[in-house]
This record gives C-alpha cells, structure tokens and sequence, in this order.
C-alpha cells in the first residue's frame, strides 16, 4: 500500500517534468496502446499504474502505463503498433516521462483501416461494430485496461484482433479537440473512412555518391557519431572472467596502459570491472571479452559496449561477499573456500563489482558464484588483505539467467556456417528496416542439412539466444495425430504463435519427417501437412519479423516446392568439421574439465577424422568416465555426497584420451566397418619401391596438400594391387592407412550385390558416400575383380546388376577426388578379366604389380614375423631364405607359425612331465617345495622347430600362375611402349632449342608411324 509520502513524492516529480530515458524496447503482448514498466521506473517519473504517459524515441506519442514487476528497470515493452508511433525498433532505447496534463476525452474521432493482404475484411463501416467499439470499451488481453480509454494522437496506429474475426490495423486520421493527445472511450463518437488504405511501403532512401570525396565525407560523419570508446563485442580467445584484450592502437587513443583495470557498461545500465591487456590480433574497434563478462554486462557477440577509464584509482576491497548458486552446489560439500575461492583470487587482484557473477572451474565441477556485497562500494580490487565471506543460503538461478544459456562461443568448427546463418536470420530480426530500404523482401526461411550430430539444433538455439528473439520448437513428429485435420492446425497454432511473439524464429527439426515429396508420400495426412507448411510459410507477413529454420539430414527427401526462394532461401550444410574445427569444439567441450598439463587436444583432434560435434562431446566424456573409473577406489557410491578434497584429486590426462580415441568411432560409420589399423611399414617385410609409392600417392595429400595446390594439379587417388595370393597386397593397404591415420573401411566385393533391384548401386553410393564423411579415408576393395569383371559377362545375373555396379563404381570413382581425401586401392589376383575403364588414368591409375619376394624381401618377412619371437643364436635366417625362392609372404608366415606351434607344443609337453614328477615326488628340490608354473617351461624356437616346419612347407603359387601375371604386366609394358609410333614412352625427349627447325622436324619424322593413323581419321 502507498504511504502519503510516496504519493508526495509522485507529485513533485510529475510536477517537475522528470522522466527516465535510455529503457531497452522489449516486445509486450499486454495489448494495444500501453507500456509495460516497472514499478520503479514509475515511481522516480510521478506516474501511477493506469496513467497516460508520453513515450518518446524519434516520434512521440501517448500510452497507457503499466507496472510490471517482471519488467527489469532498465527496459520498458512495448507492442508493434506503439514502436511505430514512437519511431523506436526492438532493442532500441526511449524516453518514459508523466505528462504535465491529463489528456481530455476525445469527442470525435476519424480512423481509417487498412486493406489486409489476405482480404478477408468487409467493408470498413462494418469494422465499428466487429472491431472497434470493443476496442475502446477497454476490452483488452491485459485485464488493467478494463474501462479504461485509451490514448491516441492523429498518425497512430493500432492493432484490434477480436476473438473469431481477423484482425485488423488502423491509423488515426483526426482527432476533436484539435490537440496533441487524447484519450478515447465509449464516450467517444467513432467515425470510419469509407475506403481501405492500401499497406504503406517504404520508398528506398537514394543516396547518390557524386564523388570520392563525397563518400569519404559520409564516412567521416559516421565514423564521428560513434564515440572512441564505445567497442563492439568480440568473443576471448582465453577463459579469464577478469580479462578483456584491446589492440595497443585503441589502447594509446584511450590512453590506456597495459594491466589497467576499467570500468565496462553494456546494456540496461550494467557495468563490470576488467583488467586490459593488449593483443595484436584484435581489430582497432573491438574488445574482445568471455562468456562470464558478456553476461555481467548484458551483451551479445557484436553489440556494443563503452569503456571507461577511473579517474582515480580503484581501491583495494575490505571485504566482499560472495556465494554460489544452487544448481552448481548440489552434491557437492567441503570448504568452498578452500578448494575454490582461495586458488582463484589468490595473488590475481581481480576487479569486482557488486551483482557480477563469476566461474571458478576447479576439480571437474565448475561453480558459479555471485558477488552480493563488497566494501567500499562500486568497482573494488581484491588483494590478499581482502576478507571473502562465502556464508549463507546459495543464489536462486533464474533460467534466463543460466550460464547454460547456448550462445554462439558455444559453437566450434562451423564459423563460416555461423557467419552465413547470422546474416540471413539475425538481420531480418533485428533490423528488417535495412531490407525494406533496399525495397526487397527478407530471407524467411534456412535449412540446415548434414549429418546427426553436427549442431544443426544447437546453432538454431544459439541464434535465438543471441537474438533475444521467441523461440518455437517444433519435433516433426509431435504434430502428427490421428484426428483429421489436427495435424495442419497443429502446425497454424505454431505459426500464429510466432507472429504474436515477433520477433520469434520456429525451429523445425527432423522436417523430413513431416515434408516429405508429395509424390512419394505413403498417405493422405503428409500431402495434406506438406500442403499447409507452404501456404503458411507464403503467408508469414511482410513486417512480421518470423524466420523459419529447418533441421535434417536428408535434404533430397524433402518436397521440392520447399526449397524454391520465398521458402527456404539458403540451404546451408553443416558438415563434418576439419582438423582447426576439431580442435575448437574440443576447447569449448573440455573447457569446464580439469585437464592435465600433458593433455595435448591438437593431436586428439587430429586423430579424430570423421568425428562430428556430438562425437566430440562423446569423446570428451568418456575420457572423464576413464578418469572416474581410475579414482573409483576412492569414492563411496553409498554416500549421498563427495568431499571436495576427492574431486579436487580428479583430473583428465592424456592417456585417458587415448583410452577414449581407441573406444570412439565416427557416428556416420558405425554401421560401417570403419578402423584405423596397427600394421605399420615395420611389419612388411621387403616391397621398398612399393613403400615408397604409396607413401608418395597416400600420405603426401595428407600431410603436405599446400605443395599440390602451389603446382596447380590434384593428386592420384587410386591405386590397384595386382598379384599372387599370400604378397602382401591387403596388409600393404591397412599400412598405408595407419602410417598416415586415415580411416580405413574394408569393402568385401560379394557383400555389395543384393538379389532387390537398384539397391546394389546403392550399396556403393552409400560407401563412397560414408568415405566422403570420414575423410581422410582409405577405401580397400578387396577382391575388386568379383565386382569389377568386364562388362558384358553379366548374363543371368539378377537382369545384368554387375554391370550396373561397375557402372556405379566408375562414376564414383569420377566424383571422389575433387573434394575429400578418400584414396581407392583395389586388390585382385586376376587383373587379366578386370574392366579397362577402371583401370584408365583417372581411377585406379596407378596399377602396382606385387610379385612374390625376393631374397632381401624373404629376409625382411621372415626378421619381421619373427621380431617379437624368443629365438635360439643359432637360427641362421638368411639360408632359410635362400632355400625358400617362390615362397609368398604368407607362405613363410605360415612355415614361422607351425614352427612356433610345435615350440608350444614341445613346452607343454614339458610343463606336463614336471606336473607328473611333482606329483610323484613334491620333496625333490628342484621344485623347491612348489608346482612347476608354465611360463617356466616356455622354449625358444630353435633350428629343429623349423626344420620340422619346412618337411610341410609347400609354395602357393606355382610357375605356371606366375607366368599368367609376367603376361600381364608385359601387356601393360606394351602398351607404354606403342606410344609415339613404338618409340616408347621410356625415350621420349623434348627437342633441344639448339637444333632449330631442323631438329624439330627430324623429332616429328621419327615419331610418326602409327600415330598417323589415327590422326588421320580426324581428317
């Protein structure tokens, strides 16, 4: 209840003219004509609730006064009309003040309607009955209003919507009495023009640029109405709640020194205190700042803020109240203090003002604490003297409030998407006057496609966050019902909903569920849904400040008629993040963690190709639960609550990543056999030339892709493995993948072919696909001549599907190198029936011919299979290789293994004769009073073992197979050699510039022949 001297109070300020400028403009939905304050604000300009006040941005008008105690005392709401009259965007600022007079009782008053665009109005004398006479009778949504009139001046605008009509605008024509403002009520007699007035367009501004000079002098003025200190908000490459960087140009102008501190004011009166340090890297009109100073100042990316220098020095606090908030304090106990406060402000001198929040992140859990007093008062230093108080009942969270809150520095790995996403959504919303200027319409709609779990709802909820703007999430399958028709109304209540929370942005997750091609839809009830999102998205208002955002990850399942402009006008992909991508999602995730010093996230982020976001933030975790696991001995499971001393005992290492990287495969790929192997080059014994092309043809376009793009020319990627079976060709591709740590995905041949119709060739696209996804990758088609035989063998085979397959493999392999790092190595031992057009330069050009050892090569297999085996001195490896010419590689690992399989055998036999003297005789000292043990009577493998191996030796191939591949590889030769008329391509040189003419036509003689031939049919 108001005392008298509040009633005073009211009095003297109206009587003095106070008012209250710099409010924020919010939206309000309390109805048409008012302005939502807070009690406050009221109160300090002599109003009441329910007076008429004047409302001032760059018009002025009237509004009815409502307290709010929701409304914070820096902002002020105002519905979409009132913004008009009062010349004043969302976000931007306007003057409250009470007027000098109250306004008289309007007698007469003209109105005019506006034509709506969908024509669903009568004529305007009907709107009286239907829309207006309620209208003035206070029969508004806020329940304040009732028989109240309500303000109005000539050139207003107002919006009835009456319950069961369509709604209508209006504008004031005239007003009796001839004055500023006046209010309206059932007093007032109502007259309504006879016509429509046709929607306003705003004609564009056309500034003409005469000159250089002339747009220099724009410039300058522009430039000049920003103050020096005022800055635009950049997101902190460090993680310092105390810190803000500032180039040393903007520095020097402020005169500013390095490790001063600064007072900071953002937006509705907020103001923080940072130190400043100097960075290079940051542009002359930005400061950039964390998410925790963003938030004490009430600031998003890009806005602005104003830095202040004291004119006299801060002081040091004596005392200063902190204490955490409730969600951060559960399940914890111990001395806050001590494991949280103590390490943070210690030896820091961290600036603080009262009502700012800032993190501490220590042992695994952060918490957030909020500053609720200090001594003196205003911005204060803590130093070591200064007393921290962290006693009483922890700070109730608001949800608006919530550090959790998603913004953009909560994204990683998608800046240019981001930057693409702002401009398309954030200007409409917050500035869809720049397109009305222009004279052309908003983007109204984006869809987001790329594979699960790479942010595509995430960057919708950051948007809105940032924004400030209505957010309305609709899953695709929650709207479905079975009732007809409620599926459609539905989706119009979402809609509605959104334009009468303007500026509001409608999330549609998963839309290929609800929008599917019509043509190919199952039912009636998805054609008919189809048919409404359309018509609704065409029917979003021309000012109606709604963007509609789409998420999936099967953009061609989608109706067509969606994607055309007016709908959704970009279609942005959210890819699979590169290495730099990697790395910064893996900073935002393990920002809050306790990392140890040796935990390097530039080579896990390295090692994780093909990993999207989600995979990331899976990763992340399971390092933790490897850490937890680790520490389990130490926590009791039974106890409702952990000391702080244990958690502070936690900490995520390097090795605990490792753990994770060799559990965590790529979301995209789980339904593909996907792997990096083990083998290394040291487990291939022999093949050096083969090594060295490989390494050439793999890791070069990995590791060094800027020399490709300096010559101007892409790298090989296929390469085929021909052969004897047992050479080495399948472990020679699983080393090329390993030694550059690129994913390797096995394909079996037979595995591809289905007896359904069209699936096998999508079997292959959906392999090569996945590759893309998992770049680097190293594809390995095993057995490639069981799908890749030459065409027209294929009768009787499900209506020709292996022709098509190779059909389908050759235009893939087209379409594999211009964009990703995905290597094709085939594998076959019957080059002889593959198809020519694989093997055309271009696909798998590079055709590697894998021969059975040599001596060196029978020497290097046979020291590398042996390499981990204990072996007698007298084993002399060298005359086993020269006694095993024509043996393959895997014959000589099968003759190593049945040698060390009778090496077993020999020590188990052992073991069991000593079990059996134990048992007969357990006092013989030679078993020292215990049973003999197994490792005990492990044997080294020895010359008899493998003598004993080389009695069942046999070679796998025989003369007559290899002679088959000599034929082969002579035909390539051939073929090389038939270049230039049989000059070979081996002699081929360009003409010295010394032999003149004469040279170059001797040259052109000696290469013609058969060539001619062929140039000849051109003729």
């Amino acid at each position: 209840m108001a005392s008298h001297s509040d009633d005073a109070a009211k009095a003297a300020a109206a009587a003095s003219g106070a008012g209250e400028g710099g409010l924020m403009v919010k939206h309000s939905a309390a109805g048409e004509t008012v302005v939502e304050l807070s009690p406050a604000v009221l109160r300090r300009i002599g109003a009441s609730d329910g007076d008429t006040i004047l409302v001032s941005g760059t018009r002025d008008t009237a509004c009815t006064a409502i307290a709010t105690a929701e409304v914070r005392e820096g902002a002020a709401r105002l519905p979409a009309t009132a913004r008009i009259n009062a010349g004043v965007e969302l976000e931007g600022e306007i003057r409250v003040s009470a007027l000098a007079a109250t306004p008289p009782m309007a007698s007469r008053v003209l109105i005019a309607a506006y034509r709506d665009e969908e024509g669903e109005l009568a004529d305007p004398a009907s709107l009286v009955t239907t829309h207006l006479t309620a209208f003035f009778e206070g029969a508004s949504r806020h329940g304040t209003l009732r028989g109240v009139a309500r303000p109005l001046a000539a050139g207003d605008q107002f919006r009835v919507a009456p319950e069961g009509q369509s709604p209508a605008t209006f504008r004031v024509v005239s007003v009796q009495p001839d004055v500023p403002f006046v209010v309206a009520g059932s007093a007032t007699a109502l007259d309504v023009e006879p016509d429509f007035l046709e929607p306003e367009a705003v004609e564009p501004k056309r500034v003409v640029m005469k000159d250089a000079a002339a747009e220099e002098k724009i410039k300058d003025a522009l430039s000049k109405r920003r103050a020096a200190n005022r800055l635009v908000v950049d997101d902190s490459t460090h993680d310092d709640n105390s810190v803000v960087e500032m180039s040393q140009a903007k520095m020097d102008e402020l005169n500013i020194f390095k490790a001063d501190t600064v007072v900071l004011r953002g937006k509705r009166g907020k103001e923080t205190a940072c130190v400043v340090l100097p960075f290079d890297s940051v542009e002359a009109g930005s400061l950039r700042m964390n998410k925790v100073v963003r938030k004490n100042l009430g600031v998003r990316l890009g806005d602005l803020v104003s830095v202040h220098v004291m004119e006299e020095d801060i002081p040091f606090a004596k005392k200063v109240s902190v204490l955490p908030f409730d969600t951060d304090v559960e399940g914890v106990k111990g001395n806050l203090f001590e494991v949280y406060l103590a390490p943070y402000f210690k030896d820091s001198f961290r600036p603080l003002v009262k009502g700012d929040s800032f993190l501490v992140r220590k042992a695994m859990h952060p918490v957030e604490f909020k500053v609720v007093e200090t001594e003196p008062e205003g911005p204060v230093i803590v130093h070591d003297d200064t007393f921290i108080f962290c006693e009483g009942e922890p700070v109730v969270r608001e949800d608006e409030e919530s550090a959790d809150a998603v913004g953009y520095d909560d994204i990683g790995g998608l800046g240019r998407q981001l930057g693409q996403i702002r401009e398309m959504i954030e200007l409409p919303l917050r500035h869809p006057n720049l397109f009305s200027t222009l004279g052309v319409k908003p983007p109204r709609g984006v869809l987001l496609y790329g594979p699960p779990g790479s942010g595509k709802t995430l960057i919708a909820r950051a948007v809105a966050n940032e924004t400030g703007a209505f957010f309305f999430l609709i899953n695709g399958p929650e709207i479905m019902s079975k009732m007809a028709g409620e599926s459609e109304s539905n989706l119009r209540k979402a809609f509605e909903e959104a334009e009468k929370n303007a500026p509001s942005i409608i999330f549609i997750d998963e839309i290929d569920s609800i929008a599917p091609k019509r043509e190919k839809a199952q039912g009636e009830v998805e054609r008919r849904i189809v048919s409404q999102l359309l018509t609704l998205m065409d029917g979003i208002k021309k000012r109606a400040s709604v963007v509609v955002i789409a998420a999936t990850n099967r953009p061609n399942s989608i109706d067509a008629a969606l994607r055309r402009f007016g709908r959704f006008d970009r279609e942005i992909d959210i890819g699979v993040p590169d290495e730099t991508g990697r790395l910064e999602v893996l900073r935002i995730h393990t920002r809050n963690m306790k990392l140890d010093e040796d935990v390097d996230l530039e080579s896990v982020a390295a090692e994780t190709h093909g990993h999207v976001g989600a995979d990331l933030a899976s990763l992340c975790t399971e390092a933790a639960m490897q850490c937890i696991r680790e520490k389990m001995e130490l926590i009791d499971i039974e106890d409702e609550e952990i000391d702080a001393e244990v958690l502070a005992s936690l900490a995520v290492s390097q090795d605990h990543f490792k753990h994770a990287l060799a559990t965590a495969n790529p979301s995209s790929l789980r339904e593909t056999v996907v792997e990096v192997p083990n083998i290394s080059w040291a487990d291939i014994g022999g093949l050096e030339p083969v090594k060295r092309e490989l390494r050439e043809m793999v890791q070069y376009p990995v590791e060094h892709p800027e020399m490709f793009e300096k010559l101007g020319l892409s790298p090989s990627r296929g390469v085929l493995f021909y052969g004897p079976p047992g050479c080495g060709k399948t472990l020679l591709a699983k080393a090329v993948a390993n030694e550059c740590q690129a994913n390797f995905v096995s394909v079996k041949g037979p595995e591809l072919l289905t007896m359904w119709f069209g699936e096998s060739e999508s079997n292959v696209r959906e392999v090569f696909d996945k590759a893309r996804q998992a770049a680097p990758c190293v594809l390995f088609f095993d057995e490639l001549d069981s799908i890749g035989q030459s065409r027209g063998r294929s009768q009787g085979d499900a209506g020709g599907a292996g022709d098509r397959v190779i059909n389908q493999l050759l235009t893939e392999m087209d379409g594999v190198g211009a964009k990703k790092n995905v290597f094709i190595i085939g594998a076959t031992n019957r080059p002889d029936i593959l198809d020519p057009a694989i093997m055309r330069p271009g696909r798998l050009d590079q055709l590697i011919f894998i021969p059975p050892p040599d001596l060196d090569s029978r020497m290097s297999i046979l020291k590398s299979v042996l390499r981990k085996t204990p072996m007698d001195g007298d084993i002399d490896l060298s005359q086993l290789a020269r006694f095993t010419k024509g043996f393959t590689g895997a014959d000589l690992t099968e003759i190593c293994q049945r040698a060390a399989k009778l090496a077993v055998r020999q020590s188990i036999e052992a073991h069991r004769e000593a079990c059996l003297a134990y048992e007969a005789d357990p006092e013989n000292p030679d078993f020292f009073g215990q049973p003999p043990a197994v490792e005990d009577y492990v044997v080294k493998l020895s010359t008899a073992h493998l003598e004993e191996a080389m009695k069942e030796a046999r070679r796998s191939v025989s003369d007559a197979d290899l002679a088959k591949y000599s034929a082969f590889a002579s035909s390539m030769q051939r073929q090389r050699s038939q270049m230039g008329g049989g000059v070979g391509a081996d002699n081929f040189r360009f003409t010295a510039p010394a032999g003149g003419a004469e040279g170059a036509a001797a040259a052109a003689a000696e290469g013609a022949g058969a060539a001619d031939a062929v140039d000849a049919m051109y003729d």
